[in-house]
């Protein structure tokens, strides 16, 4: 019977296996998040990460496609299973890590988007509360640099997004 099993990859091999078992008529699913990391030239680039890394969900009969075909693919460790069998999921958890997926990709980035590099921002929590700074840029995903006038200074803070907002005059 068709089912849906888990399968353990080797380190960062996730997507050559998933390349590998869609070649030999396996179905896959490799659930993706974005994730945010700076390059040296101060820029930030999203590249798609596994939500769960080195695992692999692939969907098969046992009795049609040999176990050890996938076993000896490249970027594939083994099906996770207890000694000798192999577990089948139930396939809603593989309908809900879709769904889920799809919330998180449509919702709204935390860092508010009208705030731009030199607004007029206000600490709204935390140690800072009240006091009010200029936006530099966003670091990350959660995390915005403020740069605050501190003993006739300009000294550059990294804190969580959440706790500024912009200020309207």
């Amino acid at each position: 019977m068709k089912a849906w099993y888990l399968l353990y990859c080797k380190p960062r091999n996730e997507i050559r296996a998933k390349q590998n078992l869609e070649l030999q008529g396996v179905e896959t699913y490799l659930p993706l998040i974005s994730e945010s990391k700076k390059q040296r030239s101060g820029k930030i680039q999203n590249t798609q990460v596994p939500l769960f890394p080195n695992y692999l969900f692939i969907n098969f009969n046992p009795q049609e496609f040999p176990v050890s075909r996938i076993h000896s693919t490249r970027g594939v460790n083994q099906i996770v299973g207890v000694k000798e069998d192999m577990l089948p999921l139930d396939p809603e958890l593989i309908t809900r890590i879709k769904i889920k997926l799809a919330e998180l990709s449509n919702s709204e980035p935390e860092t508010s988007e009208d705030i731009k590099k030199g607004d007029k921002v206000r600490f709204s929590e935390g140690p800072f509360a009240e006091v009010e700074g200029i936006f530099d840029e966003a670091s990350g995903e959660k995390r915005c640099f403020v740069l605050l006038n501190i003993l006739g200074k300009m000294k550059r803070v990294n804190v969580a997004s959440e706790m500024v907002e912009k200020v309207t005059v």
